[in-house]
């Protein structure tokens, strides 16, 4: 299992220590969250990503992942989508980042009218990824949380750089279990984000193995040698513990509900 954390989990933290805590704590990779709050953004010029690249090649460190926040299902016109979702693929692209995280947000409208919006746009979406060698995952969350939401729509849209990414606490919330999602995301899976809460009405971010999410059942359904991603919310929750405290054990407790069982 190679392992990664989401840069949710230390806003604002640059770039440099962002680097050394993943490489310090034995984590591979690093989802960065692209948000102009962040240090790293789709408004970063060529000379800023090159540096960043050059940090991250120097200590050792995958960046794995653009987390952008375009909605794919969102109602309104597709240009705007698409400009933003091209951006984040360049910006992918630039960073030697594997993948492009985005969400469904489909809100309040009819699931087939959203489910149809959102595979146009990964449709349309989905060459110039190609072209670019980069992979875009839709997340299970808000309109499309359950896995059998994210699959039906990446099944229709049929294109190989067009995948899922499984948010365990977003499956749980659906009513899914661990199994049936995985049997429905594997075909398209890039990763699996992990997290832990005290409970569905209470999402305040834990360390991992504090709360109620079905982690060794989510990790039992998977491949060796996959990536998992700990996503942790201290942005949302700011009275939430720190982070960098908590990678040590974290990283422990997922190797230990990983490993081949005897």
């Amino acid at each position: 299992m190679k392992l990664a954390f989401s840069t949710l989990g230390v806003p604002g933290m640059p770039v440099a220590d962002v680097v050394r805590l993943a490489a310090g704590q034995g984590y591979q990779g690093v989802e960065l969250r692209a948000h102009p709050e962040e240090p790293v953004h789709p408004g970063l010029g060529s000379a800023e990503r090159a540096a960043v690249v050059e940090a991250f090649d120097r200590g050792g460190v995958e960046i794995l992942t653009v987390a952008g926040y375009v909605k794919v299902a969102a109602a309104g016109e597709d240009e705007p989508v698409l400009a933003e979702l091209a951006g984040l693929v360049e910006l992918a692209r630039d960073l030697g980042a594997r993948y492009v995280r985005v969400f469904p947000g489909g809100g309040d409208q009819d699931p087939a009218e959203s489910d149809a919006i959102a595979a146009r746009r990964l449709g349309a979406a989905a060459p110039h990824a190609a072209d670019l060698g980069v992979r875009i995952l839709l997340e299970t969350h808000d309109s499309h949380r359950g896995g059998a939401d994210v699959a039906r729509v990446v099944g229709t849209v049929g294109h190989g750089q067009i995948g899922a990414l499984w948010d365990v606490m977003h499956t749980w919330l659906a009513g899914e279990e661990p199994v049936a999602s995985h049997a429905v995301l594997a075909p398209h899976l890039g990763y699996v984000q992990v997290k832990d809460v005290a409970s569905a009405e209470d999402t305040t971010p834990l360390a991992l193995g504090a709360g109620v999410l079905p982690l060794r059942k989510c990790l039992d359904t998977l491949d060796q040698d996959g990536w998992v991603c700990w996503e942790y919310e201290k942005r949302w929750y700011p009275e939430a513990a720190g982070l960098p405290e908590l990678l040590a054990a974290g990283r422990e407790h997922l190797l230990r509900l990983g490993s081949p069982k005897q």
